[in-house]
């Protein structure tokens, strides 16, 4: 028996290899407070190829904390996955698909005891930066962005 081999599809994840600073602003609202945000995420692949995990840590306006996710690929359900897990207790599952220069990852939250549709767009603008937008929806028609800025590579 042979091992099992990373679908193609992974290799369009390489380009969030390394280390990224991502630096923006978020509005107030039921998530928290207006503020800046700073954070910088170590990637790296797993043995095997098959997942790539980021491991994170952010300053935000109430304060400091870290995370880590695992983003793949799902072949049956040809979408990318993104699972991620913080020190703000929270566990976070996303769907994503990419088009031309633009990812977006979607999923649901609870945001004030609702269920709340989310969506984080990249776009990539370079080999070495990305714009990044944090969005919310309660029909997913409307959408709300509660956080904007640019991720840079630094290495």
């Amino acid at each position: 028996m042979q091992l099992p081999k990373p679908a193609p599809e992974l290799k369009n994840l390489d380009y969030f290899a390394g280390t990224w600073l991502l630096e923006g602003e978020m509005k107030a609202g039921a998530w928290g407070p207006a503020g800046r945000i700073v954070q910088t995420d170590r990637n790296q692949w797993m043995e095997g190829g098959f997942f790539l995990i980021m491991r994170s840590e952010f300053t935000v306006s109430t304060g400091r904390g870290a995370g880590v996710a695992y983003l793949g690929y799902d072949p049956d359900e040809e979408v990318y996955t993104y699972d991620e897990f913080n020190s703000l207790g929270e566990a976070i599952h996303s769907r994503g698909t990419v088009s031309a220069d633009t990812w977006t990852w979607s999923g649901e939250r609870k945001v004030e005891n609702r269920i709340t549709k989310t969506r984080w767009v990249v776009k990539i603008l370079s080999p070495a930066s990305y714009d990044f937008r944090f969005e919310l929806s309660q029909d997913g028609t409307s959408w709300i962005i509660v956080m904007a800025g640019k991720a840079t590579k630094q290495e």
